[in-house]
């Protein structure tokens, strides 16, 4: 056989030169693809156990939800047995209440009646409550409080006054009436000049008009506000303001 040409074999030399470069190059990417693929799946499975791990912690959140549903529902439930037990309570008491309200205002009737018959109102009825009523209708403290309190003047003259306050910047002058008519409250405006007259040195001093009965008509009250007098009646307190909200009282 002849031996090959020259050309010919240096061809055949790149061509097999070629072949192992290629080869070459294909190992090296087979090496990476290789390594590829085992990060991958390596990745995968990390993927997977935390996702295994999520899913487990998922059920426990859920079970843990369902606890704490059930308690909701059993505090639910005993929140309304509660308030069935406070409505009960609440029930008795407004009972109890109107009971003790309506008992001590018959029982404050019953005395008013009483004190009336004695001639001892002004004493057991309107005097203990005065400090209380002057303190709450005029903001004051009162320096002295009298009551059934008999004033002679030189001429010989004698009055008694029912009740009287004095504070250093006013007085107060109550009129005690068992059945407080149109013309007690007129007549209070002549004891208010005679409380000037028969206390001089208090003259100078003006006068909130009281007048105190044991109940009074809505026509005597409308009438006694207009003419800027306080008006006390037996109430739950024993004596206590039947002046309506905002009244402001006149100081003569």
């Amino acid at each position: 056989m002849p031996a090959p040409l020259p050309a010919t074999a240096e061809r055949v030399d790149r061509l097999e030169a070629s072949i192992d470069r290629f080869i070459a190059s294909v190992g090296i990417e087979f090496n990476k693809l290789y390594k590829s693929q085992q990060r991958t799946e390596a990745e995968m499975r990390e993927f997977k156990d935390e996702m295994r791990e999520f899913k487990d912690e998922m059920r426990e959140f859920k079970d843990e939800m369902r606890e704490f549903k059930d308690e909701m529902r059993e505090f639910k439930d005993e929140m309304l047995a509660f308030k069935d037990e406070m409505s009960g309570f609440k029930d008795e008491m407004l009972g109890f209440k109107a009971e003790s309200i309506a008992e001590r205002r018959e029982m404050n009737r019953k005395w008013g009646d009483l004190a009336n018959k004695l001639g001892t109102m002004v004493e057991d009825l309107v005097y203990p409550s005065l400090p209380r009523i002057l303190r709450e209708t005029l903001g004051r403290e009162f320096d002295s409080i009298q009551a059934r309190v008999r004033l002679r003047l030189p001429d010989g003259r004698v009055r008694e006054f029912d009740a009287f306050a004095i504070a250093p910047d006013v007085a107060a002058l109550n009129s005690t009436k068992a059945t407080l008519r149109s013309a007690d409250v007129d007549r209070l405006i002549d004891e208010i000049a005679a409380f000037r007259e028969f206390l001089p040195a208090r003259a100078h001093l003006p006068v909130v008009g009281i007048l105190a009965t044991l109940s009074v008509d809505d026509s005597v009250l409308n009438y006694a506000e207009r003419l800027g007098f306080l008006v006390l009646a037996v109430g739950d307190q024993v004596m206590e303001v039947k002046n309506r909200p905002g009244f402001e009282p006149r100081f003569w």
